[in-house]
Formats: C-alpha cells, structure tokens, sequence
C-alpha cells in the first residue's frame, strides 16, 4: 500500500471543530433528542415532589404504563417511491388552521414545574402555530396568558366547581380575553389515588421537610427562581395549604351531569371540546349534544387505575362518530410517531401534557421549543418514511396494533 504525508489542504476539510456551545441550557437541550432525554434532564433539575406530581399517575401506575405500550406495539406499514421531498403537518382543527397535529393540553400548577410556567408554553405555541390550553388549576391568569400570546390558539380548560357561579365567571373571563376553545373535563368526579404526591407530602407551596432540603441541594436553579419569581399562587382560586387531592376533592362537583354541560354549551360562544371520554356510549352521547369535539382520554393515567386505553378505544369511536365531531386523544403521547400512529388510528387532533413539561422543566421557554421541534422532527421522518405527504393520507392501513393485551372472552 502506497503512502505519502498528508498535505495541509487535505487535511483542512478533515479537521473542523465545532464551535463550542457557551450556554449550558443550550448544551443540554442540543443532545436531548428524544423526549425520554427531555424527561432526565428535567429529573436532574427538578425537586422530586414537583417531578413526581408531573411523572406520576395513580395507584400502581398501570393506566400510564398501558397506554405507553399500546403505542410502543403498533407496527408500521410504510409505502415505497413517493414523492415525499415535502410534507405537509397542517390541519384545520376547530375551525381553524393548525402548523402541527398537536397541541399543548392543559396543566395544573404549571409555574411549580418551573418559573416561567404558562408563559412558556403559550408563547411557545403560539410561535410554533399549535393550541395551548390553559387549566383552571392553572399558576397564570387568562388575561396574562393572552396578552403574552395574543395571536395564539387559545384554549380554557374548564373544571366545574362545586361554587358554579365561580366557575362561570372564569368561563366568562376566557371569552372576554378571545379564548376560542372551551375544553370541559369531565373525568374528575373525586380525585385519583396519586399516591407519589402522598408520599411526598405534596402541597401548594411545596412543603419544606428536612428530605425536601436536602433533595434541593443539588438543584439550586429551580430554588433560585421559585424564590426570586412572583410568589406562587392560583390564578382561579385562592392559595391552599392542603395537599393536591385534598384540593380536587374540596373543590370539584360529583353532581355534575350531560344536562349540566347543555347549559355550559348555551353559555360559551366558541368551541367546546369534552376532555375524558372513556367509552364509545358517552361518546354516542355527546355528539347528539351537539359539542364538536372529545377527547379521548383517561387523563394520563392520573384518575382511574385501569381504565380504558384511549389509543385502543379510538377505532369503535371513530366509527360510531367521527363524522359528527372531530375525536381527538391523549395519554402516553411521548414520541412523534405516537403522534402519526393516532392520526393514522383514526385521530383528528392530539394534546401532549407530559411532554411538554418534560421540556418545560428541563429549560423554560427554550425546552418547550425544544419538545416542539423533537416532535415535528419525528412526525415529518415518520412520514416521508410511510410514504405520505399529507395528514389527510393517514390511514388505518398505515399500522398494525399488535395487541399484548386483549379481552378474555
């Protein structure tokens, strides 16, 4: 084998170092690429009854684990030379124009998580053109959240109150301040048993216990801004010393019925949406009411344990409705093929909760972006890989659900 010394030309294109990355925030959320890596950096930096209350679900967690495999067993069925050098990830959802087939669903005490809270994920949606729904257990106003994201897709989430004049009163508020979605939940009758939140003793303000302090030490970031920031409080209710459960329980209505949400609907001028449909006859139900759309959700796992797996149930819904609503879907959405494979299932529309806060809670406003393009980044491959070039040529053939768990007969 001839050899000869390399000549300084042709080492020059062989030899080009990065340029380095100042920011550490930035650093991290570069190698994140997946929302799995989102979510350990998030562990890293976030005290435990905070990360826990966002990663948890209730009693043995099988609800979350369940739906986490129902998408980890669909089997892709990819078609072969199409033109797919563009893609197109828009869809008209309630009326108006989506850039992404996602949306940010709502979340209670966001700014615990981390300071910048809604704001984050707002703005972040607005610039990225997906809805951003904000809770009523929400930790920023309405009024806040509009003006931080006026040209956004804004969305309320509404839980009925025992008090319904208060409830109504915020219901008031979102219209006032151009929220165009009411988005009602309707599967928190009691609260879950969200039995991490109990052994960490969660409260509204955290609780300091010498095991919170010392679990703080290694996390002097998130102290810093939970210190230095706007004291944390409610935006829709007053402050609580209790633990979350004992919230929800002292708060929320079990009275609450179908012709409550009649007279709900004759209130709000916009769209309505029902969040936690769990079975194919309350979903029959809620077309004939005339909402225009559900969501088919167990609430990431966090009511009941065991409860219907929302990807599995999407197919019988779809069937029975889905040409008199828009069906959309959540719970254990952690990947942009999670996304295409729902879509393709059947799905108009779908909301990340926790994947959203992975990225909140990881870097701010930065993470969110960051959990955005993660899953645009997969959603277009998946794509281009099936051979698709638009949402509208999803289809049921697209996958295969290999079922691990199936009905006894």
């Amino acid at each position: 084998m001839k050899r000869q010394l390399p000549k300084r030309h042709d080492l020059a294109p062989l030899l080009k170092f990065k340029t380095p990355q100042l920011s550490p925030k930035r650093r991290r959320l570069d190698k994140a690429l997946t929302i799995d890596d989102l979510r350990r950096v998030a562990k890293r930096r976030t005290p435990k009854p905070a990360f826990d209350y966002t990663d948890g679900a209730a009693d043995g967690e099988v609800s979350l684990a369940r739906a986490r495999e129902a998408f980890a067993d669909v089997e892709f069925n990819p078609s072969i030379l199409r033109d797919v050098s563009t893609v197109d990830t828009s869809r008209t959802v309630l009326g108006g124009r989506v850039a992404l087939p996602f949306g940010i669903a709502p979340t209670g005490f966001t700014r615990m998580m981390q300071a910048e809270g809604e704001i984050a994920g707002a703005t972040a949606a607005a610039a990225a053109g997906i809805p951003f729904a904000l809770s009523t257990m929400g930790t920023t106003s309405i009024e806040d959240v509009a003006a931080a994201a006026p040209g956004g897709r804004n969305w309320f989430q509404l839980y009925m109150w025992k008090d319904r004049d208060r409830s109504m009163a915020l219901v008031d508020r979102a219209a006032q301040a151009g929220f165009d979605t009411l988005l009602v939940t309707v599967d928190v009758p009691v609260a879950g048993a969200r039995l991490r939140d109990v052994r960490n003793g969660m409260t509204i303000p955290p609780t300091l216990s010498p095991r919170t302090v010392l679990n703080a030490i290694p996390r002097p970031a998130w102290w810093i801004n939970f210190l230095t920031t706007e004291p944390l409080a409610f935006a829709s209710l007053d402050a609580w010393s209790g633990t979350v459960a004992d919230l929800l329980d002292t708060m929320f209505d079990p009275t609450v019925t179908f012709e409550d949400l009649a007279w709900i609907r004759e209130q709000w001028p916009g769209k309505i949406s029902v969040k936690g449909v769990q079975n194919v006859a309350d979903a029959r139900r809620l077309a004939d009411t005339g909402v225009d759309a559900i969501v088919l959700s167990n609430h990431g796992g966090r009511q009941l344990d065991r409860a219907p797996i929302p990807f599995h149930l999407l197919p019988q819904v779809v069937k029975e409705v889905g040409s008199d609503l828009e069906v959309h879907l959540d719970t254990g959405i952690m990947s942009g093929q999670d996304i295409v494979a729902a879509l393709a299932h059947g799905a108009h529309f779908t909301m990340i909760g926790r994947a959203y806060l992975y990225g909140l809670m990881a870097g701010g406003r930065d993470g969110v972006d960051r959990t955005i393009d993660i899953l645009q980044g997969q959603i277009e491959r998946t794509m281009r890989l099936l051979g698709v070039r638009a949402l509208d040529e999803l289809e049921p053939g697209h996958v295969t659900v290999l079922q691990r768990l199936a009905p006894r007969i």
